[in-house]
């Protein structure tokens, strides 16, 4: 966990106590080289998901982004190649591959950084593979595709489209006619586990995505049927990415995954839309409703 001076340790508290009680929480950066050997100290698999994700901060703040992305990444890599890491599951994101060239994208598809926080992720997902082939780190990376559920932050298209839907008369959103690939966070959670536990796949990467595409406005209008509201739907200028850092198509190709390592998405885009309309329904404390996060 990144350090607060609250020692807040975000939604894990919602974990049920004897879950949490499991739980050891360590507050350090991963810019900290001492801080990420202590945290692996006495780890088998290590899962490495840290990094800064948010698009419109990486516009702000491309030099933070960058340096935790690759950085932490790299201090990671290092800690898990000398202390002996039995295997290592890398974050990776869809983004990396930019605006879609062919459909659906594999995982051979060319990687095109159209945002500071893409090109950062690139820069990891090409340590990553250095260490796999340069030192034999046990290494294999997922590229999850838009992963959503509850307890997903309003920096996320669909909590935003939902958090707006249940209260307000109308959802401001960026651009309408970008299409997504969404996994069910339970699905996206399953192919980190088959990624662990795979005796095939090392050094390789593998996407975790449904193989369905969803345009952002029809998302919308999904949404608002759903909470059963009249609510109109806007453009709103401030959310909108430069016109050439926008990705406008993403859907993937899971055949390798499916292949490799086991694994296929099982909860349907409806029942996972229900199940975390249900979820921000019963918190929406939690949310700055219609106030823009990136």
């Amino acid at each position: 966990m990144r350090y607060n001076s609250r020692g807040d340790a975000g939604l894990l508290r919602l974990l049920p106590p004897d879950l949490l009680s499991q739980v050891e929480v360590i507050a350090g950066d991963l810019r900290d080289e001492d801080a990420i050997r202590k945290a692996v100290q006495g780890c088998q698999t290590v899962f490495h998901l840290g990094a800064l994700i948010s698009i419109p901060y990486s516009y702000y703040h491309p030099v933070e982004v960058a340096s935790t992305n690759m950085m932490g990444t790299l201090n990671l890599l290092l800690a898990c190649r000398d202390l002996g890491v039995e295997r290592l599951v890398h974050t990776s994101t869809s983004e990396v591959y930019g605006t879609a060239q062919i459909v659906p994208i594999n995982e051979e598809h060319p990687l095109q950084g159209q945002s500071p926080y893409s090109a950062s992720k690139i820069g990891a997902d090409k340590l990553a593979e250095s260490f796999s082939c340069a030192f034999g780190l046990p290494v294999i990376t997922v590229r999850p595709f838009n992963t959503f559920g509850p307890r997903q932050s309003a920096r996320a298209v669909i909590p935003t489209i939902i958090t707006q839907a249940l209260t307000l008369d109308t959802v401001s959103l960026g651009s309408l006619d970008a299409t997504r690939d969404f996994t069910y966070v339970s699905d996206t959670v399953s192919g980190f586990l088959h990624a662990a536990r795979s005796e095939k796949g090392l050094g390789e990467v593998f996407n975790l995505g449904t193989g369905e595409e969803i345009r952002i406005g029809d998302l919308a209008e999904k949404v608002i049927r759903m909470v059963d509201r009249k609510v109109s739907i806007q453009v709103d200028s401030q959310r909108l990415r430069p016109q050439n850092s926008e990705v406008m198509r993403l859907i993937s190709d899971n055949s390798r995954a499916r292949k490799v390592i086991g694994w296929k998405p099982e909860t349907s885009f409806e029942q996972g839309l229900e199940n975390t309309i249900a979820w921000i329904r019963q918190h929406l404390d939690l949310y700055r409703i219609g106030k823009y996060e990136f």
